[in-house]
């Protein structure tokens, strides 16, 4: 699943792709029909929220996509050989010569803006990691709001507490504080909650000034000697979604 860096260079790169330009055509099985309201239009920005990608146009329409596993917005030319099949197509929208496209991603719907605060995924996410600042104030509210039996390994991919990290930056963020990832949110004080969303925010924000993924040190390594120490790197699936976190057994010893 695409992480908020990821969502957040899709969205830069569609912004400087449609930005101002009036939408002439939109067609896709995502909206179906409603992609005509579409037509006529003028795009006044593309923002990511956490793993959310929305276009704003005027009016107060918003198109409101979540890539998941699966999906991808791709920018071409007008007659531009796509890169997909067509029949991976969820919407096409075309602003005269520019073309962008959303492959395969299950949610694509679209809002109005009134609709936003209601709205049953997007209303309770929590602030953007990659927001700056960073309202660390907030997450922290948010995360002294949950159990405090919640392992740190769920708490940072609850997007309610803090909106963008997914398992790549959970599992190297645990790495570099030194934190088990079954620590308990009771067993954290303030300051270390703090430096373990501050240090996700920070390798996030540079994969995107990198336009590239950063060097790992554990998140898909396991049974491979850890960078710093050489014990072998461990891996298990946890949570509802059975998402499998890596870790350093020797570098990130559980607290006593």
């Amino acid at each position: 699943m695409p992480e908020g860096d990821t969502i957040l260079r899709t969205a830069r790169t569609l912004g400087a792709w449609l930005d101002g330009r009036e939408v002439t055509a939109a067609q896709g099985r995502g909206l179906g029909a409603h992609a005509r309201k579409l037509v006529g239009r003028t795009v006044e920005r593309v923002e990511a929220r956490g793993k959310h990608l929305l276009i704003r146009l005027d009016r107060g329409l918003v198109v409101h996509t979540h890539m998941r596993m699966s999906g991808s917005w791709h920018v071409y030319s007008a007659g531009e050989r796509w890169r997909r099949p067509q029949h991976e197509a969820r919407l096409v929208v075309e602003c005269g010569e520019r073309v962008a496209v959303c492959f395969n991603a299950p949610v694509v719907e679209l809002l109005v803006e009134r609709e936003e605060p209601a709205h049953p995924a997007l209303s309770g996410l929590g602030p953007d990691v990659l927001a700056r600042p960073l309202d660390l104030d907030a997450i922290r509210a948010r995360a002294r709001g949950r159990p405090s039996d919640t392992a740190m390994a769920e708490l940072l991919l609850d997007q309610r507490v803090v909106a963008g990290i997914g398992n790549i930056y959970r599992s190297e963020a645990l790495f570099l504080r030194g934190i088990d990832p079954w620590t308990t949110l009771a067993q954290l004080d303030d300051a270390a909650l703090d430096a373990l969303v501050s240090t996700a925010a920070a390798l996030m924000h540079a994969a995107v000034a990198a336009n590239a993924a950063t060097d790992r040190w554990v998140y898909r390594r396991a049974r491979r000697p850890c960078r710093r120490c050489g014990t072998l790197i461990s891996a298990k699936r946890t949570g509802e979604q059975a998402r499998t976190v890596y870790w350093c057994t020797r570098c990130q010893p559980p607290i006593a």
